[in-house]
């Protein structure tokens, strides 16, 4: 199993609007990439690891997969699409890594 992992790093001043990330595009995302999607989550930074400091990503999305090939397979018919999502949420440029789930 893999976990596709979606950084969006802390960006003073700039707006992400984790309601539509949650209820709008991580869902399409997920319907776009049918069977080879395994399943999703959403996380939002809330604080660094100092005290006061802020989050090093403001969100994370993870999308879990069979392989890589499996998703790649499913996500790139619909690259354009997902990828053409951001603006309506975020004008912060994302991370993307894919990783090999140990646990």
């Amino acid at each position: 199993m893999i976990k596709v992992t979606v950084f969006y790093p802390y960006q003073e001043g700039v707006a992400f609007d984790m309601d539509y990330y949650c209820k709008n595009h991580m869902p399409m995302v997920q319907k776009k990439l049918g069977a080879a999607c395994k399943g999703i989550a959403v996380e939002k930074g809330i604080l660094g690891g100092a005290p006061g400091t802020p989050p090093m990503f403001i969100a994370m999305g993870h999308i879990v997969c069979e392989s890589p090939e499996a998703f790649q397979m499913a996500f790139m018919p619909h690259m354009a699409e997902i990828m053409g999502d951001i603006k309506n949420y975020t004008a912060i440029q994302p991370i993307i890594q894919i990783s090999s789930i140990k646990v």
